[in-house]
């Protein structure tokens, strides 16, 4: 159990603690480490794979082979069991490793202050109470209350599921696991270890265990039925051998050489290497699968739940539109890349580049050319700003080499607006209902914003005056940020990816119900999904604080196609997953952020983001998307079922094959032993082993068809 934290007591919080207060409160509360489950003995998990009950019936069979005087059947069977168990121990410890990847979101060093010097120490040295300095870059690592701030950003996605950077104020907490994106902090540690808020999820994702998938309960079903016909069957031969005068130890054999026969010993390679290649298309496809028996799953999904960030959308910001007094202006361009297409009126383009000028002073983002592409530094919204002043050819560097920044004024959450002072001009940018109430009149300006807003674009308005000598002199927020005069309003996206409408039309076409699971704001998810075709008109567009406890309730609410659930913390993913469970759907959720680790467990496929997503999203996940769209998902259903379809061929020939073998014996008992057998034990077992196997390999290969996809499955 986690210790409860230690009060904060130290008289001298500026100076940081002492070197002894913190070696006596390491001692009493333990090192910031994350607590780490007990990992199960790879011996007991290999153990586990060659004890299911499809593999004791296998054992069963090599028990009866050895006595009916059958080694080479023994040792046959034993090998089979014994290569799908290892196969299936490698998927199964992979998977179960996922915990142990937290750790890698503690940093290994921390600045702090001790004894009034600034000090660096490893991270698992940090103590409550300790003074912790923080700056762009720098990952929290333990739960911290902010003391003072200077333009602090935080990005807190990995936990909230919200894209967006914050700006918290003096006072509030920053998690563990989340890291600066600007500015600069200085913190008191209240929670470190086990008692901090990223503990609480891994918590959650090591007692949230996969459920049994479709797979494997059919499977169960099948193997129970063939095992009670299959003995029956033997008892049933045992007694009318003996019956015709047959001796007992004579009966015994031919007895354990029919229920042998009748054990489908073929069945375990062949769903094994149908699934293998199953998984192997996939990975073709980007998709990688880490739970075989997913594959199968995959192809059952009835409700995916997806997140937006990065998945439906591109995860980057790109100005779309301008508004300005003298006219509106379009924007086209990929990623952060400086080319792009400008189209509107030439004064309102003019007007769009001292729009342009004025947002890219007052910002700190850039983008910048790496590694042969153009990549964002920065809080991804200013790096939006900046790309479009290059795309409209305006020189940013070049005027603040000129007439560079002489003061900055960071967001402040209650002004919602920043600033910054260059060539003699004050340039503000922030929400438009913050700055453009500090501006003249401008006809149109509100009419605007709500046209941009109902489009789910996120806005801010861009204003800037030219200053007095004595504000020049002495510049503060307070006294400048008025009397401004509005350049205009930019409209940001993130743009869909390309080819989601069109998955989106296939899984409506599959039958497959789809909602919008995210930390994001409702405004901008409910605007991306319709966007895509995801919502479907009249589809409840739904908070995380709106979601009822009960699951039941739950479960009810949520059961529709094109549901929109934004604000969603982790622990209302695990309940959406269970609710949606409850009401008999096979369930895909998407996730890339440590918050989403226990939903992605609870789900029937929990499917993690390759190229953005966090280690431990991808460990507690079955479905690794490597483009991390969202088009690999209906990719990875449309092939799982085609493999469902192909197992459901190989069994129907399997067990009628079986069946056409017991035939002769049926016939000779109904006849007393006068009908002389047709085909011996051994016979039967060389057709299940020799003949068999192949067919049922090349049914199970069979690929995707146009129709895999054209209804609800079956």
């Amino acid at each position: 159990m986690a210790r409860p934290p230690t009060p904060i007591t130290s008289a001298r919080p500026a100076a940081g603690l002492t070197a002894a207060e913190a070696r006596e409160r390491l001692q009493r509360d333990g090192p910031n480490v994350l607590p780490h489950a007990k990992p199960v003995s790879p011996l007991a998990l290999f153990l586990g794979q060659l004890t299911h009950f499809f593999a004791v019936l296998l054992w069963g069979a090599t028990v009866l082979a050895l006595l009916g005087g059958m080694p080479e059947l023994a040792i046959a069977i034993a090998v089979v069991v014994v290569v799908n168990g290892g196969f299936a121990f490698v998927q199964e410890y992979r998977a179960d490793r996922a915990a142990q990847r937290l750790q890698a979101l503690l940093p290994m060093r921390v600045t702090v202050r001790r004894d009034g010097h600034r000090l660096v120490i490893s991270a698992e040295d940090l103590v409550v109470g300790d003074v912790v300095l923080l700056e762009a870059g720098d990952r929290v690592s333990a739960d911290l209350r902010l003391a003072s701030t200077a333009g602090l950003e935080m990005d807190e996605s990995t936990l909230t599921g919200e894209s967006a950077a914050v700006r918290p104020d003096p006072g509030s907490l920053v998690f563990a696991g989340t890291y600066v994106v600007e500015g600069l902090a200085e913190a008191v540690v209240e929670s470190t270890g086990a008692n901090t808020r990223l503990a609480g999820i891994a918590a959650l994702t090591e007692t949230t265990r996969p459920p049994l998938g479709p797979l494997a309960v059919q499977l169960h079903l099948v193997v129970r039925a063939v095992a009670a016909i299959a003995v029956s069957v033997g008892l049933l031969f045992f007694g009318l051998s003996v019956s015709l005068g047959t001796p007992p130890h004579e009966g015994f054999l031919f007895a354990v050489g029919v229920t042998v026969a009748l054990v489908p010993e073929g069945l375990l390679p062949t769903v094994t290497l149908s699934l293998a290649r199953a998984a192997q298309r996939m990975a073709g496809e980007h998709a990688l699968v880490r739970r075989l028996d997913a594959v199968e799953t995959l192809g059952l999904t009835t409700f995916i739940c997806s997140d937006k960030t990065g998945t439906l959308t591109r995860n980057e910001m790109t100005v779309v539109e301008v508004w300005t007094p003298d006219g509106t202006v379009q924007v086209r361009g990929e990623g952060y890349r400086p080319e792009g297409v400008v189209e509107g009126a030439p004064a309102a383009q003019e007007s769009v580049r001292r729009l342009a000028l004025s947002a890219a002073l007052a910002s700190t983002g850039r983008s910048r050319q790496a590694d042969g592409d153009w990549k964002p530094v920065g809080d991804p919204m200013e790096v939006a700003l900046h790309v479009l002043a290059m795309r409209l050819g305006v020189d940013v560097n070049g005027t603040q080499a000129v007439d560079p920044t002489t003061a900055r004024f960071p967001f402040d959450p209650r002004r919602r607006r920043m600033s910054a002072v260059s060539g003699g001009l004050l340039h503000v940018k922030g929400s438009p209902d913050s700055v453009i109430g500090l501006c003249a009149a401008v006809p149109g300006s509100e009419e605007a914003v709500h046209a941009m807003s109902t489009r789910g674009l996120r806005l801010l308005a861009v204003a800037r005056r030219e200053l007095t000598p004595a504000e020049r002199a002495s510049p503060t927020a307070a006294l400048e940020e008025q009397g401004l005069v509005l350049l205009g309003v930019v409209g940001i996206e993130d743009p869909p990816r390309d080819g989601v409408r069109e998955a989106v039309a296939r899984c409506r076409r599959a039958g497959i119900h789809l909602a919008v699971v995210t930390g994001d704001h409702p405004g901008t998810a409910a605007a991306i999904a319709t966007e895509v075709g995801l919502r479907v008109p009249g589809a409840p567009v739904l908070e995380g604080r709106d979601l009822p406890e009960d699951l039941d309730e739950l479960g009810e609410l949520l059961d529709h196609d094109g549901v929109v659930l934004a604000r969603v913390e982790p622990e209302q993913k695990l309940r959406i997953a269970r609710a949606l469970h409850r009401r008999g759907h096979v369930v895909a959720m998407t996730g890339d952020g440590v918050n989403d680790g226990p939903a992605l467990r609870e789900a029937d496929i929990g499917v993690a983001m390759g190229l953005g997503g966090t280690d431990v999203a991808r460990e507690a996940a079955d479905l690794v998307l490597l483009d991390d769209h969202f088009a690999t998902i209906v990719a990875a259903v449309n092939q799982g079922r085609a493999t469902f379809a192909n197992i459901r061929r190989f069994l129907t020939y399997h067990l009628t094959d079986n069946v056409a073998e017991l035939t002769p014996f049926v016939v000779w008992a109904l006849t007393g032993g006068s009908f002389p057998l047709a085909i011996g034990v051994l016979q039967v077992l060389a057709l299940d082993i020799g003949t068999d196997l192949l067919p049922a390999l090349a049914l199970g290969a069979e690929p995707a068809n146009p129709r895999t996809l054209a209804g609800p499955i079956r």
